[in-house]
């Protein structure tokens, strides 16, 4: 039996990796389940799955008045120590933002697997995960599907035998238009997504192509890659999740019908692979044809800039991430348009340096302080678009 510590089992990673779990009761077990806020759909998934343990990582949100034999906890320190408890086989950290890199260090350094959907764990703290896993001995298996991808098309090869990666995106909402196109458009078009079903803030990042950035700083980490050997093309249909060409010209691919579910399964069970009927197979006849297009760098500046601030290294990943979450909540409160999300974060990567990351101190101070400028320049733009519109 699986035993799994499940962080942020209310978003949508979350709720797809518990109905991953309810499909196998003879090899999956649930022993912890985290949220943030959202403590009603925490108590709900409570008493379905009963875990032993529960917590809501915001401390200012009241607890349930349970009469289950779960107990339940509040705040981060809780949340670190779910991720650290040693009776733990798989940590899936689904949580989102910045927050996600405290329990990824802790489950690391506990010596556990940590099937990773929290990508911002990489971007923000790269070196420190590293030397957490080494130091530990834990282990990451990724969730994001490039990443999985990826994992699964390396099986038999080693690293050196590698050429280069292909990520693909999906293109978002925004697929094809130009950057004028681009200036008008609002947040509720934005969150319209052709392929996934997805959380706010990682849907926005999508149509900013900001996600796809991500992914590269974190396929950097994952697999020691430089990042001239890791690129990324628009897949419209997303049914291909990457490519890996290998030393010898061989290209290897990882196909599938896009859904979460797969992914997750295979970072909760893996080496082994389990047989799942719920799971739609991909049809080669009925499909669509695949198609590929390189990313429009005009209009969608925030992959070259994310690629970028980890070329820089240092703590310019770290701005990069911090920034696009503040950029990215304006946008959704209509503070600031869609290419504006753009112009915070370059102006915070300009503004905040580039130096290193030695400890947990350091993450907190730069993200504080690229959160900081992210806000002045967002302040500094809603004020101007409401002189324009006065």
């Amino acid at each position: 039996m699986i035993r799994i510590a499940l962080l942020g089992s209310t978003g949508s990673i979350g709720r797809s990796a518990l109905q991953v779990v309810s499909r196998h009761p003879d090899r999956l077990k649930v022993v912890a389940l985290t949220a943030n806020r959202r403590s009603a759909e925490l108590e709900a998934q409570v008493s379905i799955f009963e875990p032993d343990t529960a917590v809501l990582s915001d401390p200012t949100v009241a607890l349930p008045q349970s009469t289950s034999q779960t107990r339940w906890r509040s705040g981060r320190e809780a949340l670190i120590e779910v991720a650290a408890r040693d009776d733990v086989d798989v940590v899936l950290n689904a949580c989102v933002g910045a927050a996600g890199l405290g329990p990824t260090l802790a489950a690391l350094r506990s010596g556990h697997r940590v099937a990773l959907a929290n990508k911002e764990s990489l971007v923000v703290g790269g070196p420190l995960v590293l030397n957490a896993a080494h130091a530990g001995g834990g282990e990451i298996i990724p969730i994001d599907s490039e990443h999985s991808a990826i994992l699964q098309c390396l099986e038999g090869s080693q690293i050196e035998d590698v050429q280069r990666i292909i990520l693909t995106a999906s293109g978002g909402p925004f697929r094809g238009r130009t950057a004028q196109d681009l200036c008008d458009v609002s947040a509720a078009q934005a969150l319209k997504h052709p392929t996934w079903d997805m959380g706010a803030k990682i849907t926005i990042d999508s149509a900013t192509l900001a996600n796809k950035a991500l992914e590269v700083i974190e396929a950097h980490y994952l697999y020691g890659l430089e990042y001239d050997q890791i690129g990324a093309v628009i897949h419209p249909q997303s049914i291909i999740h990457s490519f890996v060409e290998l030393v010898d010209g061989s290209v290897l691919a990882q196909l599938g019908f896009p859904t979460m579910e797969i992914p997750i399964l295979y970072a909760l069970v893996y080496p082994e692979r389990v047989a799942d009927s719920a799971l739609r197979s991909y049809d080669p006849v009925q499909s669509p044809p695949l198609t590929f297009e390189d990313i429009d760098h005009l209009a969608f500046p925030m992959f070259a800039l994310g690629v970028d601030a980890g070329r820089r290294s240092g703590c310019t990943p770290l701005v990069y991430n911090a920034a696009n979450e503040v950029a990215v909540q304006a946008f959704l409160e209509d503070r600031i348009s869609f290419p504006e999300i753009a112009d915070v974060v370059a102006e915070a990567m300009d503004r905040t340096g580039t130096s290193d990351l030695r400890d947990m101190d350091d993450v907190i101070a730069v993200d504080t302080a690229a959160r900081e400028v992210a806000v002045d320049v967002t302040v500094r733009l809603g004020e101007a678009r409401m002189g324009t519109n006065s």
